[in-house]
């Protein structure tokens, strides 16, 4: 999967920011996370805080990287087989990841007349879309990505190769997802914000038991 990266003579140190919602977990109690810094050999990160959303980082060198993603993805992929057995949905839907890219480097993304993204979407067999607008207090841009795993995998690969081809310009002020000013709710002594169909634990407000995982409500 990786030698014509490293033929490339591309087996550089690269970071790569994904943006994940929080419910989209990779892995109970953080094992699966510390399983892919083990297998992959790759830097992993993940932004804490009661967060709707978290950015996951990696990195390291480029094969490190392309292993720890293919995980992350594969789980991806699990978490949509394992819900489709509840469903009564026909289809699949595809895989959907977010990079968080500097805006600076979005216009060699795109290309002139949007022709390097084009090229990338043809040559990769995935949907990409290239957000207009700067994510919040940032001078970041989501870059959403969606298909079969294995298309996501190459496409990524190419957007690395542009990003490396074409270093950020000017300060990046990265973006940090805030805390959701979602309602909370009190029980028990503990209270909990409500985001979508989960409570999710906040700080301990009483001497009540702290608990340490969501609640489906």
């Amino acid at each position: 999967m990786d030698s014509s990266l490293v033929e490339g003579g591309l087996n550089v140190t690269l970071t790569i920011r994904l943006l994940m919602h929080g419910k989209v977990s990779v892995g109970a109690k953080g094992e699966s996370v510390k399983k892919m810094r083990e297998e992959s050999g790759a830097r992993i990160n993940i932004s804490e805080g009661n967060c709707p959303e978290r950015i996951i980082t990696l990195a390291g060198p480029t094969t490190s990287i392309f292993k720890a993603f293919s995980m992350i993805i594969e789980k991806l992929e699990e978490d949509i087989s394992n819900s489709m057995t509840n469903s009564t949905a026909t289809s699949k839907p595809p895989v959907t990841m977010r990079l968080v890219v500097p805006a600076s480097q979005c216009g060699s993304l795109i290309g002139k007349g949007g022709c390097k993204i084009k090229e990338i979407r043809e040559s990769a067999g995935a949907q990409v879309q290239v957000a207009g607008d700067m994510l919040p207090n940032s001078t970041e841009r989501a870059i959403t990505v969606a298909g079969t795993p294995q298309s996501i995998i190459e496409c990524v690969k190419q957007i690395c190769i542009v990003m490396l081809e074409s270093p950020p310009k000017g300060v990046t002020i990265p973006y940090r997802p805030k805390p959701s000013g979602s309602p909370v709710i009190f029980a028990g002594g503990q209270a909990y914000a409500v985001q979508g169909q989960h409570a999710i634990p906040q700080p301990d407000v009483s001497e009540g038991p702290s608990v340490s995982d969501p609640i489906h409500i």
